[in-house]
Formats: structure tokens, C-alpha cells, sequence
């Protein structure tokens, strides 16, 4: 996505541009698997599924592609009622796991030397809160919330009038989205690794998120057909050599090399992408921010279902919080209008991703070969829903190993640093190197995001479009020259 969007706004600023992509697709971690060809294929993201509705660029690019009409409602974790969490016990419903996750909550406590002293509201967030970070977060930040909650957290919540806060017909459950609005204090609580982390989790949690009927693939193919320069894939960058008066950026396709030169180069590879590549005239701290900068592994894994079962138990959309190894499952929505429900025309099936799962889960699951991986998803799954075991119910199977992939290393920049920490690292991954910019969710203030992906690309061309050579350099033309945006 930064690619092409620099692409583009460099095309309109009057540059003559070619787009260089290493993979035979175009899009990046937007990836839209189609179980079939037809125009009613089930349709899974096994890259980018949301775009919070705050995402002011994200949805201003929607639009200009002439996408807004396809903009839905996104149904996220906790969001479906019928839909399951994990418990001790077994699975529940989530408008029945109050109860078992507050007594849960409340051994925890117990275990770690606290006493029952907390009121039910209390409790009820710190239940909550942990089931949305046992849900969404890798392994290391689920054990800094127990540490946080443990030495403060719960201690600030527990001063605060919970009552405006609290939701369900029994009152027990805690709308933290409007808990964290209210009392932004209570931030103080969590330790810089889990700040960092709870924006993503409160937005990733939040009924404001939006998606793209038809697949999210279509922003980027709408980016890519307003480029009236060349963007070829399969095509490989080795090497980038920066130079005072340009670029020079070596090419593979098969065995053949080739040698191009640009007058600016915009490079939106992931860091650990571009730390394979050869570069020159590039200085020392940009060579250590290049690997200072961490991705965390993701992987999905999608079913294609004979039918999309999980409606029959009252299931619309959503997510489960499957826990285990494959972690979090989505539902496709259930949508008003009969034409927007992807996949329900008789014979097409339905689309489930059956697991999302970041940091070391997504590695294990990642590191198991396509066959395993998926067996063990389907066998995990099934223990939730059973009709996944019936002859015939699963037509097929797909997913995406972020962790893996040569052209990403991983789905986002890793989270877990203070806010000052991150900042620092964005500038020093942001800045230019001479003729050779950069661009990406992790140059920008929204890492994971799309939102971040074009921020950091209007930044990109911005600094393009004032660049000033050094003063030594001398007899510099001011036209406008010839640009390569590099995914």
C-alpha cells in the first residue's frame, strides 16, 4: 500500500515513476483469498480486515477509488453474543462468560498473594480486560497486564465510580473503550510495553471499524489502475546503490540482472525484507535502525466451509476467542441486504478464518507445514465446533505465514517499547538517505495499520518534492526527474 500510494501522489505532482514489486502480486499484507473464481467465491482476509473508522486517509483514498459504497461495519471479538470465549472450564458464550471470568479473575488474584477486597466492577474490568489481552496480544504482554494489574492498575480502577461504565442486562460486564476516554489517567497503571500495546488493543476491540465488501484487495487494485507508469512483479531489488546525483537499484527477474537508475528512490520494504538487500552510500545509523527494527509474526489460517454452520447456533459475524494455539476466529457477517452476503449463493460455501494468531503462537503454527498446520487448526477448532468433524464440511483450506513471507518478515512493526522509544525509532526509520527515501506503516504513527502505510507515503513524497541537495553538489536541474517507488 505505500508503494502504490507514492506511486500515485508522485503521478500527480508530475513525476515520471515506475513501481518495482519483488512478489508476483501486487498489495502487500493486504492479501484477499478467494475460494474459487466466480464474482460470489467466499472471500477471507488473510492479510489487513479492518480500517477503524478514525482512519481519516485510510477511508479519504476509499473514496477516491470510488469504494465508499462498499464500506460495512467490521464485527470484532466480544462484539456477537453467541459467539465463544475460553475459560477454564471449557467454552462459553460471550453473553455468558461474565461470571466464569470473574471467578477466574479472582483465583488469579488469589494465586498471586492478593485478597478479595475489590468490588464487583473492579473485578469485572480487570475479568474483561485480561480476556481481551489473553485474546489479542502475544504471550509476553499477556504476562505484563498480570503484572500491571497485580501492582497498580486494578488499585486505580478501584477508586473510579464504575457504575457509568458497566453494560449488560446483569451489569456485569465493563465497556473499557469508554472506561479509558473517561479516565486516561488510569494509563499510569500500565507499564510502557502495555501502553504501547493498548491503543491497538482498544481499537482492534472497538464497534468503530469498518471493512470493504467484495475484499479488501480492491483498494489496492484501484491504486494500481490509476498508475500510468510501469509496475511490474517478479521482480526483484538486490541492491541499491545511493549516489549523489541518483540512484542506481539492481534488478532481478529469473536469472537476469539489471541496473536502473532513478533520480529518487522511495523504498516501502519492510526492514527485515531490506536488510537481504545490498546497499551502498547509505550511512551507519540508518544500516542500525534497519536492524533495530522488529516485526512481530502473524499467521491466518481460513476454512472453506459447505455452509456456514456457525449461524444455525445464532453466530451473525464477529469472534471467538478459541484460545489454545489458534487463538482468535472470525465469522463472515451476516449482512442485512441478501447481495452483500459473500459466499451464501447455493454451492459457493463459506469463507471462516479459523485462526489468528500473532508473536510465538503464530511462529509455531507457522514453522508446521501447510497440511499440519491447517489439521491442527481444523482439530482445535472443532472442539468448539463440532460440525467441523461431519464428512464433506470442510471443502478446503488456505493461509498466510506473515512471519515467513521473504517479502514482509512479519505482519507489523513489534510492539512493546515506551511511546518515547517508539518515536525515536519512527524518525530514525523514517529519515532519508540521501536520494533514497523510505516509507511504510513502520516509518509512520500507525504502525499495523493501512492508516500508517499512507501516512508514511505522503510523508515519503513530501520530502521528495522539497528535497534539497547537499551544497556541494552543484549543477542540479530542477525538473521534475524520474522516481521509483520499490515494494
Amino acid at each position: 500500500m505505500a508503494g502504490l500510494t507514492t506511486a500515485y501522489e508522485l503521478e500527480r505532482r508530475g513525476f515520471h515513476v515506475e513501481v518495482i514489486e519483488g512478489d508476483t502480486r501486487i498489495g502487500g499484507r493486504v492479501l484477499t483469498h478467494r475460494f474459487g473464481t466466480g464474482p460470489d467465491a467466499p472471500t477471507v482476509e488473510l492479510g489487513a480486515m479492518r480500517i477503524p473508522a478514525h482512519h481519516r486517509l485510510t477511508l479519504e483514498y476509499i473514496d477516491r477509488m470510488g469504494l465508499t459504497g462498499n464500506l460495512r461495519r467490521f464485527t470484532t471479538l466480544l462484539s456477537e453474543e453467541n459467539a465463544f470465549l475460553r475459560v477454564p472450564t471449557g467454552f462459553v458464550r460471550v453473553r455468558d462468560a461474565s461470571g466464569p471470568l470473574c471467578e477466574t479473575f479472582r483465583a488469579e488474584l488469589a494465586l498471586r498473594g492478593g485478597d478479595r477486597r475489590y468490588a464487583a466492577p473492579a473485578i469485572a474490568f480487570g475479568a474483561w480486560l485480561t480476556a481481551v489481552v489473553d485474546a489479542t496480544a502475544p504471550p509476553e504482554l499477556r504476562a505484563a497486564l498480570r503484572d500491571d494489574l497485580h501492582r497498580q492498575l486494578l488499585d486505580l480502577v478501584a477508586r473510579l465510580d464504575l457504575a457509568p461504565h458497566l453494560r449488560g442486562p446483569a451489569r456485569d460486564r465493563i465497556d473499557l473503550h469508554s472506561l479509558f476516554s473517561a479516565h486516561p489517567e488510569i494509563r499510569t497503571g500500565c507499564s510502557g510495553r502495555l501502553n504501547s500495546f493498548l491503543d491497538d488493543i482498544l481499537t482492534e476491540t472497538s464497534p468503530a471499524l469498518l471493512r470493504l465488501h467484495g475484499g479488501m484487495d480492491q483498494l489496492p487494485r484501484r491504486l494500481a489502475g490509476r498508475l500510468k507508469g510501469r509496475l511490474s512483479c517478479g521482480r526483484r531489488v538486490v541492491g541499491i546503490d545511493v549516489r549523489d546525483d541518483g540512484v542506481l537499484v539492481r534488478v532481478r527477474a529469473g536469472a537476469r540482472t539489471t541496473v536502473e537508475q532513478a533520480d529518487f528512490v522511495v523504498c516501502t520494504l519492510p526492514f527485515p525484507a531490506l536488510r537481504r538487500v545490498r546497499l551502498s552510500g547509505v550511512d551507519d545509523d540508518k544500516r542500525a535502525v534497519l536492524e533495530d527494527v522488529v516485526y512481530c509474526p502473524a499467521t491466518k489460517v481460513a476454512l472453506h466451509c459447505r455452509e456456514p454452520f456457525w449461524r444455525e447456533e445464532g453466530i451473525r459475524g464477529g469472534a471467538s476467542f478459541t484460545g489454545g494455539l489458534i487463538r482468535q476466529t472470525y465469522y463472515p457477517a451476516a449482512d442485512d441486504r441478501a447481495e452483500d452476503a459473500v459466499g451464501d449463493s447455493p454451492g459457493n460455501g463459506a469463507a471462516l478464518l479459523a485462526s489468528y494468531t500473532i508473536g510465538d503462537e503464530a511462529e509455531r503454527i507457522g514453522r508446521l507445514p501447510a497440511r499440519r498446520r491447517h489439521r491442527l487448526v481444523l482439530d482445535e477448532l472443532a472442539a468448539a465446533h463440532p460440525r467441523l468433524r461431519r464428512p464433506g464440511m470442510v471443502l478446503g483450506s488456505a493461509s498466510a505465514v506473515w512471519g515467513q513471507s521473504r517479502w514482509s518478515g512479519g505482519c507489523a512493526t513489534r510492539w512493546g517499547r515506551s511511546a518515547a522509544e517508539c518515536e525515536m525509532e519512527r524518525l530514525r526509520a523514517a529519515r532519508p538517505a540521501g536520494r533514497l527515501f523510505f516509507a511504510g506503516e513502520h516509518c509512520s504513527t500507525a504502525p499495523a495499520w493501512i492508516e500508517g502505510a499512507i501516512e508514511s507515503a505522503l510523508h515519503a513524497v513530501h520530502q521528495v518534492v522539497h528535497y534539497a541537495p547537499p551544497a556541494r553538489v552543484i549543477g542540479v536541474s530542477g525538473r521534475r526527474g524520474r522516481a521509483g517507488a520499490l515494494r
